[in-house]
């Protein structure tokens, strides 16, 4: 069969039985054309769309829910309604023995204060925090360091800013990291500068200060904001919420039917939702694209038999000098294969110009709807592997039509 592949008159009879009608040789070759840029175009453009996603999300713990204290809307164990919910750091060590599939609980401060540097002032969003929030909800550090350990335990009065702030309290290329800001009056060293980035769930941070060293200067105590519940990957996070609010709702004397007590926002939830319209949408491009591919494919076939009635005589005269049936059907397959491959391949160059106009046109920039729209070599092997299957299959078809015909009735052709 390989020697076959490699003999000269194998390929000058495919190629005089596409010269031989030029018009419908180009015609069946372009059903399978369209599908296979088709197919290549959809994936890419999706996979630009999922790209996009991954890095607006960044590192980013998306399987995570927000938990913030409300007013209790119905009372309960003697509260009545309209009691304010504080929530505590007991609350998230609470969730964190008791609650299953937890992985992190991050509780966070907030407060606005004027910040002060020389003569250049602006009021900013302050946030206490913990080391651990740079693993949930990783920072992009242009400068220096984030918050850590001995930070919090020595009660340190330093600050990690954002960029905006630098621009604001720097002049441009001046080192900020060792230098002094005021915030509240209070000298806060500068330690590090972030890169606020596309995505900031929960209430605007323009710069991050030591978790203890907040309760001080805002006299908070054991008081806490929020709290950022991460679970595991393998964790439902939307029954890791509502184990964590039930639990709060009992350690704060609140009614486990009241909505309003608790508010907060389920990320994990919605992530889920959009991948899983990604998943649907790579799927229905895989059905699409392959349903064309198929009905290209069949039209070969059809035009094949069409072939393979004309040349009836012919074969019987290739029959009759001794050429074997599996000779005929072979050479039949071979040009059904050579035919879908070609077309195939002009589809998957045409795909290719296809992405890379779309990522010229969409994929630039900070705010780029479709980032690196490709597909893997994979995907593309995958699809020559099929249109290879198909050609063959189709190709048996006529290859069979052409030597149920016996010698003699083929040589009384017409």
């Amino acid at each position: 069969m390989i020697k076959f592949l490699f003999e000269r008159d194998t390929w000058q009879e495919v190629y005089d039985s596409l010269t031989k009608n030029k018009l419908r040789s180009i015609l069946t070759m372009v059903g399978v054309w369209w599908g296979i840029l088709l197919l290549i175009g959809l994936l890419g453009a999706a996979r630009g769309i999922e790209n996009s996603f991954n890095r607006l999300f960044g590192d980013f713990a998306t399987n995570s829910v927000f938990v913030i204290g409300g007013t209790t809307s119905m009372p309960f164990k003697g509260f009545q309604e309209g009691k304010r919910v504080r929530l505590t750091l007991s609350d998230t060590k609470k969730i964190e023995e008791n609650v299953e599939g937890i992985e992190f609980v991050v509780p966070r401060n907030m407060n606005q204060s004027l910040v002060v540097r020389n003569f250049l002032s602006g009021t900013f969003s302050i946030a206490g925090d913990f080391p651990l929030l740079d693993k949930v909800q990783k920072k992009k550090l242009l400068n220096g360091r984030f918050i850590n350990q001995t930070d919090i335990d020595e009660n340190r009065k330093v600050t990690v800013i954002s960029e905006d702030i630098y621009k604001q309290l720097f002049e441009k290329d001046e080192e900020a990291i060792g230098e002094l800001v005021k915030i509240n009056n209070i000298n806060f060293k500068v330690i590090g500068v972030f890169d606020v980035g596309n995505v900031n769930m929960g209430p605007s941070d323009d710069m991050h200060i030591p978790f203890s060293t907040f309760q001080q200067i805002y006299n908070q105590g054991e008081n806490i904001g929020w709290m950022m519940i991460t679970g595991k990957p393998e964790s439902d996070i939307v029954q890791i919420e509502k184990d964590a609010q039930l639990l709060i709702k009992n350690l704060h004397s609140i009614h486990p039917d009241d909505n309003r007590a608790l508010r907060g926002f389920n990320l994990g939830k919605e992530f889920a939702k959009i991948t899983g319209f990604l998943t649907g949408m790579q799927f229905l491009t895989w059905f699409v694209g392959i349903a064309t591919l198929i009905a290209g494919v069949f039209a070969i076939g059809n035009i094949l038999l069409i072939a393979v009635k004309e040349r009836t005589k012919e074969i019987g005269v290739r029959r009759a000098l001794g050429a074997t049936p599996f000779e005929i059907k072979r050479q039949i397959v071979v040009e059904a294969v050579f035919i879908t491959l070609v077309a195939g391949l002009m589809g998957i160059i045409s795909g290719g110009w296809i992405l890379i106009l779309l990522d010229t046109a969409f994929g630039q920039g900070d705010d780029a709807t479709l980032v690196n729209a490709s597909v893997s070599i994979g995907v593309v092997f995958f699809a020559l592997l099929i249109l290879v299957t198909l050609g063959t299959l189709i190709g048996l078809i006529p290859a069979f039509k052409a030597t149920s015909i016996k010698p003699i009735e083929a040589l009384r052709e017409e």
